[in-house]
């Protein structure tokens, strides 16, 4: 028997959050940033209680992971685990504290991102990139909508917002 599909509740948080999930790479690592953002809905109005995660290359490209074609490989910073977790607290803010990631071939540095929240039956998943250089994934985004891939410079890193639906919705795959 198929149990059916429900809905992310409220306690969503509960079991999923850690203390260090924000920090892809220890606080204090040379070169590290943070990506701040606001996790908001089709109205607008902020998501309190959204998880973001984040997985990325680490500076040189490489994944320590089988799926990598290239082979899996240890990050090339100590410490570094390309994976990052963040809630979204009560005004829909979130942020993880990462390195650059290295280009993958045939494309360009950036971070993939899945976004659950309350009232989604699945995942949501995007992209962040830090530049406007067209790679091959960027390109099947149409081009009015490609800026809502692309993280703003802030002094500590970047801002990546995060809106669900409507008006400027960020730009999500079908996996």
């Amino acid at each position: 028997m198929t149990t059916p599909s429900q809905t992310v509740g409220p306690y969503l948080s509960i079991g999923l959050t850690w203390d260090d999930g924000p920090f892809v790479a220890p606080s204090g690592t040379p070169g590290g940033f943070w990506i701040r953002g606001r996790l908001t809905d089709g109205n607008g109005d902020v998501v309190p209680d959204g998880l973001i995660e984040t997985w990325q290359a680490d500076p040189d490209g490489r994944f320590d992971h089988p799926d990598d074609p290239r082979g899996a490989a240890k990050p090339s910073v100590e410490g570094f685990r390309g994976f990052g977790r963040s809630a979204t607290d009560q005004n829909g803010e979130w942020g993880v504290y990462t390195l650059m990631p290295g280009r993958v071939p045939d494309q360009a540095p950036h971070i993939d991102v899945s976004v659950f929240a309350r009232g989604m039956l699945h995942r949501v998943v995007t992209r962040i990139y830090f530049s406007d250089e067209i790679d091959s994934v960027l390109a099947t985004v149409p081009p009015e909508r490609r800026g809502t891939l692309i993280a703003t410079p802030t002094d500590d890193g970047y801002r990546f917002d995060i809106r669900l639906q409507g008006d400027g919705e960020t730009a999500f795959f079908a996996l």
